[in-house]
């Protein structure tokens, strides 16, 4: 309830005044049915757009910390994501990891859409990196289609570390929808699911526009700021 409260009256009708959002290719999302809604991932603003312009509500996984913040800000934070739906994941890995794809595939065989950022993280300078291999498991577990989405200006709107957002035009464009049915039975195999992984990031890089980078995003972030890659 508090989702559709959000969207339709509380802060949704006042976003959508302000951003005033530009979408190409959303035909693509099927109004029923489980979809796996795959994004790159520029800003915290990410999971605020997309619910925006997708009629149908769209499950995130999110990172634990937005849940456990201290404050006021903290509580602010962890009560949107509640919210707007979204499944707190540990990205520490293992079985943490599986819970909250086991979550979103309990949203997809109820017939919902699940979001997921493959990169894992939000990309440390607007590049496109490397798709972790969890979305490649959630389609070939569910067997649901997967609709690429680019968000193609998050990052001029509210880059990372920016707390107030600028005011400007958001701009999203869905790709039509991948179909992996041809892999059906084969979830588990390493080979396969890096191929299906990369052939979403290949979309998301053609969406998108945004140079590609074969690193995970996470191990950039996590080297010394001087050797970020220009």
């Amino acid at each position: 309830m508090l989702y559709w409260l959000l969207k339709y009256i509380i802060l949704g009708p006042l976003l959508r005044l302000i951003f005033r959002p530009q979408v190409e290719g959303l035909e693509h999302v099927p109004e029923t049915g489980p979809v796996i809604l795959a994004s790159n991932h520029l800003s915290f603003s990410d999971s605020i757009f997309t619910p925006l312009v997708v009629k149908r509500k769209v499950t995130f996984i999110a990172k634990a910390e937005y849940f456990t913040g201290k404050g006021i800000k903290g509580w602010l934070t962890k009560m949107f994501f509640v919210g707007s739906g979204t499944i707190p994941v540990d990205r520490s890995g293992g079985q943490a990891a599986r819970a909250a794809l086991d979550t979103q595939l309990e949203v997809l065989r109820a017939g919902g859409i699940a979001g997921i950022y493959p990169e894992g993280t939000r990309s440390p300078d607007g590049r496109l990196y490397r798709g972790k291999t969890g979305v490649a498991r959630l389609a070939l577990e569910s067997g649901a289609p997967v609709v690429p989405m680019a968000m193609l200006n998050a990052d001029e709107i509210q880059p990372p570390g920016q707390l107030v957002p600028n005011i400007k035009r958001v701009r999203i464009r869905f790709g039509a929808p991948l179909d992996f049915s041809r892999y059906a039975g084969m979830t588990g195999d390493r080979f396969v699911e890096r191929a299906v992984t990369d052939e979403i990031m290949y979309e998301l890089m053609e969406l998108s526009g945004r140079e590609y980078v074969d690193r995970y995003a996470q191990k950039v972030k996590s080297r010394p700021a001087q050797a970020l890659p220009a």
